[in-house]
């Protein structure tokens, strides 16, 4: 009876949250914790989620001290849907297009930013950025500069960016080329490329 007193009084923290996140790999949801984590009921951890306050720069105070940085490592920008289809009610739940699926569904939408280091292939995730533009007005490419200019301020190590076909336009690729940084990426169809300084069409 002792143990379990001290056990319930026990917070729950955001390590228990980041630990749960990296090992679980299906279910991510705050049933699914609940029940692993048995120490904690189930509204103590629905309390500590509705009041926490999660952001990018905690997931860099933790990737941070791992790092294994490479002055020609790549910065890979892409983002994810989570479907939400049947949770049409939730915050930042919205119709958009999902890649995967190729059609549009209900979800959330996560811009992420992963570091690949170019000679053993380990990667980190070290930016993040949730597409709400209702709440900030952001664009998923807002996102992508802001993501490429913290890595640049936080001094990470990096020569190249690798993006997808969204990512492919005149405002980040000067961003990257004005800072210097090499920049692969697909074209849309309906995309025209000049690279003659203006001396040719």
């Amino acid at each position: 009876m002792v143990i379990y007193s001290r056990l319930q009084s026990m917070s729950f923290s955001k390590l228990d949250y980041c630990q749960f996140l990296l090992n679980s790999q299906v279910n991510y949801t705050l049933t699914h914790l609940a029940d692993h984590l048995q120490r904690f009921s189930h509204d103590t951890i629905n309390r500590y989620l509705r009041g926490a306050k999660l952001r990018p720069r905690h997931l860099w105070e933790q990737v941070q001290p791992l790092l294994e940085t490479h002055p020609d490592a790549y910065l890979v920008y892409d983002d994810t849907v989570l479907d939400k289809r049947f949770g049409a009610q939730i915050e930042l739940v919205q119709r958009q297009w999902r890649g995967n699926e190729h059609r549009v569904i209900q979800g959330i939408s996560l811009v992420n930013c992963i570091y690949v280091h170019p000679a053993s292939g380990q990667f980190w995730i070290i930016d993040y950025r949730l597409y709400a533009p209702e709440g900030d007005g952001k664009t998923k490419l807002d996102h992508g500069a802001d993501m490429f200019q913290s890595a640049l301020r936080r001094g990470v190590a990096f020569s190249t960016v690798l993006m997808d076909n969204w990512y492919a336009t005149k405002d980040l690729m000067l961003l990257f080329d004005r800072n210097h940084k090499r920049f692969y990426c697909p074209l849309k169809s309906d995309r025209l490329v000049a690279d003659s300084d203006g001396q040719a069409p």
